[in-house]
Parts: C-alpha cells; sequence; structure tokens
C-alpha cells in the first residue's frame, strides 16, 4: 500500500453565525494563496437577527458557541477564531471572556473578529474611523459609544437599518462600495466594515487607491490576523485590500 506524507499545513477554525452567506468563501480564496500550508474550516451556531431584543441576545450565550467550538477542536485546529462583531456592541470583555471559556475547553488558542479589530487600531494608531454597518440605528450606536471607549471617534458612518442577519449578505458588493466611498469622503484614519456577512472586501484595494482611505473589511481584518496568530505573513494575500500587509508591518500591542 502506497504511503503518503501526512499534511502538515495550518489549520484555522472558524466560528460563525449560522445565517451568514459570505464569510465561508471570501475566507477561503484569502487563505488561497498559502496552498497546503494553511486551510480554513467553519463551525455554526444559530444567528438570525442582529438587534437587542432578548432573542437576540440569548443567539450569543456560550453553550452553543462553546459546542461549535468543541467541533472544531475535533478537527485538530491549531486556532479558533469567533468570526463576528457582537462584541462591537456589547463589549470587548464578552470576546475576552469567551475566547478564554474557549481555550479552557478545548485547550486551543482563540480569538475574534473583534480582537483583531482592537490590535489592529491600538497597532496603527487610529483615532478617527468611518464605519459601514448593515445594522439598525441601537447597534450602530452602541459600535460608535464603544469605540469612543478605546479612544476611537467615528467622524462619519453609513448604517442599513436591517436587522436580519441573512439579509446583509444579499447586498451587493457595488451597494457596499458605495457606502465605503460615502464615509471615505470625511477622510477618517480608516473605514471599517463591521459585519462579517457583508461584501465590503472585493472592492477594498480599489476603494484604497481611489481615496487613499485604508479599508478595513471583518473578513479580511479576521483572516489577516488568524494568519499572524499561526505564524503566516498576511502579506502573501492581496487583492484584498492594504489590511493583509498591515498585519504583516504592526507590532503587537503591550
Amino acid at each position: 500500500m502506497k504511503s503518503y506524507p501526512r499534511q502538515t499545513g495550518k489549520r484555522i477554525g472558524m466560528l460563525t453565525p449560522s445565517s451568514n452567506t459570505v464569510l465561508e468563501p471570501y475566507t477561503s480564496a484569502m487563505f488561497g494563496p498559502f496552498g497546503d500550508e494553511a486551510s480554513a474550516h467553519f463551525g455554526r451556531f444559530r444567528v438570525v437577527e442582529i438587534s437587542m431584543s432578548d432573542a437576540s441576545k440569548t443567539q450569543f450565550t456560550n453553550a452553543p458557541i462553546l459546542e461549535a467550538a468543541n467541533r472544531l477542536a475535533e478537527a485538530q485546529v491549531d486556532l479558533i477564531a469567533w468570526n463576528g462583531t457582537s462584541a462591537s456592541w456589547l463589549g470587548l470583555d464578552t470576546d475576552r471572556a469567551l475566547c478564554a471559556l474557549i481555550e479552557t475547553e478545548t485547550g486551543i488558542k482563540a480569538t475574534s473578529t473583534a480582537l483583531a479589530y482592537d490590535q489592529l487600531y491600538r497597532g496603527l494608531g487610529i483615532e478617527t474611523l468611518g464605519l459601514v454597518t448593515p445594522y439598525i440605528s441601537e447597534i450602530q450606536d452602541l459600535i460608535i459609544e464603544n469605540y469612543a471607549g478605546q479612544g476611537i471617534m467615528v467622524t462619519a458612518d453609513e448604517r442599513l437599518h436591517e436587522k436580519i442577519n441573512h439579509a446583509f449578505g444579499t447586498y451587493s458588493a457595488d451597494h457596499v462600495a458605495a457606502l465605503i466611498r460615502s464615509v471615505a469622503k470625511a477622510k477618517p484614519a480608516a473605514v471599517s466594515i463591521v459585519c462579517t456577512n457583508f461584501r465590503g472586501a472585493p472592492q477594498a484595494a480599489e476603494i484604497e487607491a481611489e481615496t487613499g482611505v485604508p479599508v478595513f473589511d471583518s473578513v479580511s481584518v479576521t483572516a489577516a490576523h488568524c494568519m499572524r496568530e499561526v505564524g503566516l505573513d498576511p502579506a502573501r494575500v492581496t487583492g484584498w485590500g492594504s489590511v493583509f500587509q498591515r498585519f504583516s508591518e504592526i507590532q503587537t500591542p503591550t
């Protein structure tokens, strides 16, 4: 019987909202340049609505997330990332606590989209920000408030007033690009598209070249951060905006 060498590339586990249709194909494409050196794997838990209703809040309780994390751990991944932005309005401490629980439960290092953004903002010294989301105002205003607590002023923002998570992914990349261009006119230090089910990544590089404003899409930010966390060089990824090069260059904040 012919033997084959065991595949030894880095494996990144992504915890994914159940109704998300954007982050999986985008993330897989972003990992493409690494070939067999790295792969992304996905585990879903139920998220269908983004609001401050009791039903929405219970989607982010620990039990279903830990169940999904344990299933990813069975794939012997090197890192588990909560690929979602809920801590942007619930507060960074919620993701810090969640990641500590995942690490205790699985023995695998854990991170999140919100923590990736925090590392990026602090590493680059971001103080002003343009914000683009599909969310309702109740959520958007909380995000802006939380950013202010981190020393970041949102100087321009766009929101679509949607709360059904699946609907976020139905807006075209052109539609999202128009929102990005709108807030970029205020010339913030960067524009962030805070939602992992929103098509901000495909035109990020084009808008950066056009406006001179860095564009930080949530799917791209999470992917670049995870690459760095497992020892890969994010700068190898091109065509999705400068965030991959920026993660490659920043010093890890203390």
